[in-house]
């Protein structure tokens, strides 16, 4: 049987898949344009979802497909629409959900878990203080990995790290999407992250 690779996430990963079928034009298609995934590769990433959204949705979008390999990056709308719209995702629910749509796959298929740290760069003063909200659910995609054998992917790490040495906007404009640059350097850092441990 052919390995199923899932990509779900939101905007981030998503990028206009419905427009530029099948991948978008974010790092899901470079990574599948680089040739070091192998098998299918599936995005289902959907713009503006929380984790809620994915967890309302995970049956269609991921056990359906019976994958081999899930590739999540999920987290900044958790704590985006507590800024823009007073609509908090707590660290507990956030722990919770992730818990249940882990185990729940775990039991389905088993697949190899990739886990995306979601990110975060400051180009606003005001966003400094998201990180109060965001950085305990980092927190929580560690404790996944962990718990799950996951391959971790340090996104956040990786860009506020690049940032130090170029202007934040070149790798995302507003903070949050990648530019093409930002999309290039996620998928370099995937690969180079999962290498060797996809099968």
């Amino acid at each position: 049987m052919s390995d199923i690779n899932v990509f779900i996430g939101d905007s981030v990963t998503d990028c206009g898949r419905d427009i530029e079928p099948p991948f978008g034009d974010g790092y899901v298609r470079e990574i599948a344009r680089s040739g070091n995934l192998r098998g299918s590769i599936i995005n289902v990433g959907t713009s503006g979802h929380r984790l809620v959204d994915l967890e309302n949705r995970w049956q269609l979008d991921v056990l359906s497909h019976q994958p081999t390999l899930v590739s999540i990056a999920i987290g900044i709308n958790d704590t985006w629409r507590r800024y823009d719209d007073n609509d908090p995702t707590t660290t507990e629910e956030f722990r919770e959900r992730y818990l249940r749509v882990l185990t729940e796959t775990k039991n389905s298929c088993n697949p190899l878990f990739v886990l995306c740290e979601p990110f975060l760069l400051s180009v606003k003063e005001e966003m400094n203080t998201w990180r109060a909200d965001l950085d305990p659910k980092i927190q929580v995609v560690h404790e996944m990995a962990k718990e799950f054998n996951a391959v971790l992917v340090k996104f956040d790490d990786h860009f506020n790290s690049l940032a130090k040495s170029m202007p934040m906007e070149q790798l995302a404009e507003d903070g949050i999407h990648p530019t093409p640059l930002g999309h290039a350097e996620m998928a370099k850092l995937w690969l180079s992250s999962v290498n060797g441990t996809a099968r």
